[in-house]
């Protein structure tokens, strides 16, 4: 079942990014660190974030009506694309300006850039905490999760740069922390673009068509399955549809084989919405995925001679 994450932990996890941002936007002037003024954009980025997940995830939790018939799932999707897309602009923005400081280095007070940076990795580990429950069930939640997680991350490497700064001067340091800060942010927020991407574009689910095809195949009165089409509404919900040639039977009968396919694609492939249609010889000569046959033709012929 898919957690959900209460209005009291968001509301929590926006007051703490609030407040790192606050005190690290305050430590990066005095101080002087790019990585630190960074940190702060990201984590001012993550507070809009948060309330984004929040308001999409009780959007997402309302139930179908006559204008939205399969619920409102999707407003969750396009949170996450929504952060995913704001992490990657972060990231970029902060290697420009790391590239801009490399060639104007400044000087850089570590010891209140490493205290300020451990400040923000104690609440950051406090944000990550309060949505890690929920972050394995919702592409929305661990979105916002990975920003809060991502700001950690480089919470750590703005302390190991406070400290060596308190020693030594490296004036490339400090960018070169933001770059890699960057780059790690941009490399998580890909994989929650791409898959958010797929559904959006209603691409098919990972799912087994052929042992599906045999699966229902083997049910008692179905001679062929056809015409099938299966995409999702969010991550966790796959929606199925298909037509199946069965003999010449009562409807009493067919009702029969609809509940033992839904049956197989329920427990065996976790698909919760399934639309059947019986036929008994119409549409035979289609295939599985409705292309037509001379087209599909043409696709065999060109995969025997590759």
């Amino acid at each position: 079942m898919k957690s959900k994450i209460t209005g009291q932990r968001f509301l929590a996890v926006t007051l703490l990014n609030v407040l790192i941002t606050v005190v690290e936007i305050i430590g990066g002037l005095l101080s002087g660190s790019l990585a630190l003024l960074s940190d702060a954009f990201h984590n001012m980025g993550d507070s809009f974030s948060i309330i984004l997940g929040y308001v999409a995830q009780q959007l997402g939790g309302k139930s179908e009506n006559r204008r939205q018939t399969y619920g409102y799932r999707r407003a969750e999707i396009l949170s996450a694309l929504t952060n995913s897309l704001l992490l990657l602009v972060i990231a970029i923005f902060l290697i420009g300006e790391a590239i801009q400081r490399l060639g104007h280095p400044e000087h850089i007070n570590g010891r209140l850039m490493l205290i300020v940076a451990v400040i923000g990795l104690l609440a950051n580990f406090a944000s990550a905490a309060l949505l890690h429950s929920g972050s394995h069930d919702s592409l929305n939640v661990k979105a916002t999760y990975l920003h809060v997680l991502s700001d950690a991350l480089s919470s750590v490497a703005v302390i190991i740069g406070g400290i060596i700064l308190s020693f030594v001067n490296v004036p490339w340091l400090d960018p070169l922390l933001t770059i890699g800060v960057a780059v790690y942010i941009g490399f998580e927020a890909l994989p929650i673009i791409s898959q958010t991407i797929k559904i959006l574009m209603q691409s098919s689910p990972d799912l087994d068509y052929d042992k599906i095809t045999t699966d229902l195949k083997a049910v008692a009165g179905v001679n062929d399955v056809h015409h099938v089409h299966a995409w999702m509404i969010d991550e966790n919900h796959i929606i199925f549809s298909a037509h199946l040639n069965c003999d010449d039977l009562r409807l009493s009968e067919v009702e029969e084989i609809y509940s033992q396919v839904e049956k197989i694609l329920r427990e065996k492939y976790h698909i919760c919405h399934i639309t059947i249609q019986a036929e008994c010889s119409r549409g035979r000569d289609e295939n599985l995925f409705n292309t037509p046959v001379d087209e599909q033709h043409m696709i065999n012929d060109k995969n025997t001679t590759k």
